[in-house]
């Protein structure tokens, strides 16, 4: 076993501060975690708490000088994971150190994927190391998707594609992609195709993602853009906004570089942490399970809205099929001027095509588990906080969305033969929902 100490940093009001110590056990794979505030953190008053469940700030002095344990005897802080790579990060990480899959101590993951990564925090291994931003423009784009390519199919990248190095080793999820800035000033998430698809990915998950906003649910500024003969979806990172230094707000549209603002971090932590459980136990956890983490832990004034959205997400999940709907596509960020935290804006749904009736999803649905029917969702309703008349409402407000969806899809600019491909991955009312419900619908 191997002993490691690391610093963490929190971006407060535009700039870095230290926040406290991290020591991680490891062989390589993590064993075990603990963490300790600095007293001159905790006596900042936009000081921010990096786990709502191991870490909480609620009471600054129950933490003050306190060495601090994950709860429900996990390895990790589930604030500090999620600020770690996942699966395309690290394999971009191991591509830049020439190591095998999986091979690198947890530290080393930490430390190499630089400081844009996903919310307000940064990990160095010594106080005085400055951060390391390393995001390039747009215009790299074309280089980008090639190093990806080659990253993918397990090839070297050669030296004039190392800006991935710098672009995707900080970010989550299994499919490329790089963190790019426009020409004002904003960061995107930038994410490719790869030659084994067998459609346009970065077409269909924006246009999922639009008609998720024509549903009513809260999106992401996203749109695709054609670079050569392949297109890439853009989708503006929601962690960030602009404005003035001092000034606590969260506007609605993230705002835009300018004169007098600076590019402030919204803390962020995934529905894995929320919950309070390991990365294996996800698939014995439930919507409701999420639901109830925000009634503990959400801004007071959010929990009725967040619970509703959830709802209504799991309803559009059913209906579109996207099975991969695990705690970690699932996410969370703090309100600066609410002064909580808040479900995130929607990410990384896509429909899966399936010629089976009964279909699934990863997290359980209601009483009947992972059962993917609108009749299953409706037994769950109250634990969302709604009533029944409540939820037929929602399931009503999405199908009547989700049934043009073809529409919508060609005016996304979504390929014909895509769009054929992925028909069955729609469901119709009348294979989600018994006789009784549609007539209540």
């Amino acid at each position: 076993m191997a002993e490691r100490k690391l610093f963490l940093f929190a971006h407060l009001d535009g700039d870095w501060a230290p926040c406290g110590l991290l020591e991680l056990v490891e062989s390589p794979a993590l064993a075990a975690s603990s963490f300790i505030y600095g007293t001159r953190y905790l006596e900042r008053k936009n000081a921010i708490e990096i786990d709502p469940l191991s870490l909480s700030l609620q009471d600054k002095n129950i933490v003050r000088g306190k060495q601090l344990f994950p709860l429900n005897a996990l390895p990790y802080f589930g604030g500090i994971r999620d600020a770690a790579p996942d699966s395309w990060g690290r394999r971009v990480i191991e591509a830049k150190l020439k190591v095998p899959a999986n091979t690198l101590p947890e530290s080393e993951y930490l430390l190499h994927a630089g400081s844009e990564r996903i919310g307000a925090l940064d990990v160095r291994s010594d106080i005085n190391d400055a951060p390391r931003p390393g995001v390039t423009g747009l215009h790299t784009l074309a280089h980008l998707m090639e190093a990806a390519d080659r990253i993918a199919e397990g090839q070297p990248v050669p030296a004039h594609l190392e800006m991935i190095f710098l672009d995707g080793t900080a970010l989550g999820g299994a499919r490329p992609k790089a963190t790019v800035r426009d020409e004002q000033g904003v960061l995107w998430l930038a994410k490719f195709d790869t030659r084994q698809d067998p459609y346009c990915f970065p077409a269909i998950e924006a246009a999922t993602l639009r008609l998720a906003r024509e549903c009513g649910m809260t999106v992401p500024e996203v749109r695709t853009i054609n670079i050569g003969q392949r297109k890439v979806m853009l989708i503006r990172r929601f962690d960030r906004y602009f404005a003035p230094p001092g000034i606590e707000t969260f506007p609605s549209n993230l705002g835009t570089p300018g004169a007098g603002v600076v590019e402030k971090r919204l803390p962020f932590c995934s529905g894995l942490t929320l919950v309070g459980c390991h990365e294996t136990e996800s698939p014995t956890k439930a919507y409701v399970d999420l639901a109830d983490a925000i009634g503990r832990y959400c801004q007071p004034q959010r929990i009725m809205s967040d619970k509703a959205e959830l709802f209504a997400r799991m309803v559009y999940n059913i209906l579109v099929s996207n099975d991969d709907d695990h705690l970690r596509n699932h996410g969370f960020i703090h309100d600066p001027v609410l002064r909580g935290w808040q479900l995130s804006p929607l990410y990384d749904v896509m429909p899966r095509p399936g010629i089976t009736q009964e279909r699934l999803l990863h997290l359980g649905v209601g009483a009947s588990g992972r059962l993917a029917t609108l009749d299953n969702a409706l037994s769950s309703c109250g634990r969302f906080g709604l009533t029944e008349d409540a939820a037929l409402s929602i399931m009503a407000r999405v199908w009547q969305k989700v049934r043009e969806w073809r529409v919508y899809f060609e005016d996304y600019g979504v390929e014909k033969s895509d769009i054929h491909k992925l028909q069955t991955a729609f469901r119709h009312i009348d294979d989600v929902a018994s006789a009784q419900l549609r007539k209540r619908l």
